[in-house]
C-alpha cells in the first residue's frame, strides 16, 4: 500500500504543480472542494424519498476518486515529505476497522470531519471507498487514469478553452474508460501506456 500511495501523492503534487508552481504555499481550501464534491456524490446517490431515485453507482464512484484527489491534496501540510505523508496514511489504516455504514452516511461523516478540521481524514475516506463498492486496488487504478487524464487535458489545451472534451459525440472519461479496460494496470509504465492510448485517440477522434 506505501509504494502506491507514495505514486499518488507524487502525482497529485505533479498535478497541482501545473496549476500553480507554489502551490503548497497558497493555502488553497482543498477542504472546501473535497465537501462540495461530497454534495454532488450525494446527487448521484440519491436522498429524495419523495420521488423514485436509483442509485447511479459508477458516478457515485467517479465522485468518490474526485474526493480522492483533493483529500490527497489536503495532506500536504507543515513541509511533511511524500514518504511521511505516505507511513502516516498506511499506518492509520493498517489496523482501521471500518464502521460498515451507508453511502450517504459515509459521506456525510467525511464532509462533516472536512468542515470541522479544514483536514482530510483518510479512514473515514476508507469507509466511504468501501460503501461505493470500491477497494484500494480499483481506486489505485481509478486516480491513476483520472489522473492521466488531467494531466492530458492541460497538454491539450484545456486552460485555454482550446481543448475538446467531447470526442466523436462521447465525454473524454468515456473513452478513458475504454482505454483503461484494455491495458495492463499493473504495469510499470501504465500510466504512460494510458497517455499514450487517450492521444492516439484524440488524434484520431477529436482533432
Amino acid at each position: 500500500m506505501k509504494q502506491a500511495l507514495v505514486n499518488m501523492l507524487t502525482m497529485q503534487n505533479s498535478m497541482n504543480t501545473r496549476v500553480h508552481e507554489d502551490w503548497p504555499n497558497q493555502n488553497f481550501e482543498w477542504y472546501r472542494a473535497l465537501w462540495i464534491e461530497c454534495g454532488e456524490l450525494i446527487e448521484h446517490y440519491g436522498y429524495k424519498w419523495w420521488k423514485k431515485q436509483t442509485p447511479d453507482l459508477p458516478q457515485v464512484q467517479l465522485e468518490v476518486i474526485d474526493i480522492w484527489h483533493f483529500g490527497l491534496s489536503a495532506l500536504f501540510v507543515d513541509g511533511k515529505s511524500i514518504d511521511t505523508m505516505a507511513t502516516e496514511v498506511e499506518e492509520e489504516l493498517r489496523d482501521y476497522q471500518t464502521t460498515g455504514v451507508g453511502v450517504r452516511e459515509a459521506t456525510e461523516a467525511l464532509a462533516l470531519h472536512a468542515l470541522e478540521t479544514h483536514g482530510f481524514s483518510p479512514s473515514k475516506f476508507w469507509d466511504l471507498m468501501l460503501a461505493s463498492e470500491l477497494d484500494f486496488e480499483a481506486l489505485y487504478t481509478a486516480y491513476v487514469g483520472k489522473n492521466v487524464l488531467n494531466f492530458f487535458r492541460q497538454d491539450n489545451g484545456y486552460k485555454d478553452g482550446s481543448y475538446i472534451k467531447n470526442w466523436s459525440g462521447r465525454e473524454d472519461n468515456e473513452h478513458l474508460v475504454e482505454v483503461m479496460a484494455s491495458l495492463e494496470h499493473s504495469a510499470e509504465d501504465f500510466a504512460t501506456q494510458v497517455y499514450d492510448a487517450l492521444q492516439a485517440r484524440y488524434r484520431e477522434l477529436a482533432v
